[in-house]
């Protein structure tokens, strides 16, 4: 069973992101500051974390970057996190912080799942509005 976390302070990006990819294969667990992604990591490390990329006090790109520098530490496992970007412009953050891929808002459930399968399975998803066509598939990130 996949076991995501989601983190976000608006209900309606956690209520998206459990409809597209919540199952009866797939657990989906939430926070909704990104002080409290750490500690949700630490209770149980999930396969998957999903992150806005602006949550109250400590968004995305500082969450992810907190991720890598313990794993760097060998405090943390690898945590995969797709970020979930609210304009074209936030690419360039997202490229800075060492995550698997992104998603530009809207959020749509077939991009949302398809990015999350390719993350899942140990690829990376740079989404297709984004990028040109061919390089918008998944490839492997190590």
């Amino acid at each position: 069973m996949a076991d995501i976390l989601v983190a976000s302070d608006a209900p309606s990006v956690i209520d998206e992101v459990t409809a597209a990819v919540g199952g009866p294969d797939t657990s989906v667990r939430s926070v909704v500051n990104g002080l409290d992604v750490m500690p949700a990591v630490q209770e149980r490390l999930p396969d998957l974390a999903v992150l806005d990329l602006q949550i109250g006090n400590m968004g995305a790109m500082a969450v992810s970057l907190n991720l890598r520098l313990e794993e760097g530490g060998g405090r943390l496992d690898h945590v995969p996190v797709l970020v979930l970007l609210d304009r074209r412009a936030d690419v360039f953050l997202a490229r800075r912080s060492a995550v698997e891929g992104w998603l530009i808002k809207p959020l749509d459930p077939l991009r949302l799942r398809r990015a999350v399968q390719a993350i899942l399975a140990g690829g990376t998803y740079f989404d297709p509005t984004d990028t040109p066509a061919s390089s918008a598939a998944a490839l492997p990130l190590r």
